[in-house]
């Protein structure tokens, strides 16, 4: 059915979700993310340099990076061939998620409703993105959801700020949680590499908060090891 999405995070539980439309300001993004102790992007597919934005963030080995806004099968095949360790979707196309599987690369396709969550179930998921989430209802929707499917996790984008965050991740059905305070886009485009840095060691300390232990009813399935859009 293809790669396991559960713990191909590597136990970071906040994802920096990157809008980048300069391959050559990548290194540096990637060597301040590093530094921060945060080494994880998502790279997203809104704009046409995206791809090459994706492989240079991936050139840099102590970093794990994944493409997000994939809509596409042929995006799919972009964001493996330019080295995407995992997909984040805005929404559920049964197409990309397909395509994931077949290259077993682990995706997280974009859900708001009861009906997308058992079509990601249909499609063998246990893991979704819940987007947009704070316009969605923020954390009351997701353990409304949680509460009708408890063997599905969520990794809540989409309005998430640095005060958010660990509310959000102190619900054992929230694996990790997408945002871009510590990547806006001034920082990037004015290469405050120190003030990222910064953002990311301080996003690392206030998401702290011990990953959930499983229920009895469910042992283990959706441990987070220490996880998209």
């Amino acid at each position: 059915m293809g790669a396991p999405s559960q713990g191909v995070l590597g136990g970071h539980r906040v994802v920096p979700v990157v809008v980048l439309d300069d391959p050559g300001r990548a290194d540096d993004l990637g060597a301040a993310m590093v530094a921060g102790g945060l080494p994880v992007a998502e790279a997203t597919f809104r704009s046409p340099r995206a791809a090459a934005v994706l492989a240079r963030l991936a050139a840099n080995q102590d970093l794990l990076v994944g493409a997000g806004t994939v809509i596409t099968a042929a995006q799919v095949d972009q964001a493996h061939d330019a080295g995407a360790r995992f997909v984040v979707s805005p929404g559920l196309s049964a197409a990309v998620v397909r395509r994931c599987q077949q290259l077993d690369l682990p995706v997280f396709p974009g859900v708001s409703s009861a009906t997308e969550i058992i079509a990601a179930i249909d499609l063998g998921l246990d893991v979704v993105k819940f987007f947009p989430a704070e316009a969605c209802g923020g954390l009351p929707t997701v353990k409304a959801l949680a509460a009708a499917f408890p063997q599905v996790r969520f990794v809540p984008t989409g309005g998430i700020t640095a005060q958010t965050a660990p509310i959000y991740l102190a619900h054992p059905a929230v694996a990790a949680v997408g945002g871009s305070w510590m990547v806006a886009g001034d920082l990037l485009a004015s290469g405050r590499w120190d003030e990222v840095s910064a953002r990311c060691a301080a996003t690392v300390t206030a998401a702290g908060t011990p990953t959930p232990v499983p229920t009895a009813a469910d042992p283990g399935r959706h441990a987070v090891q220490g996880a998209p859009a």
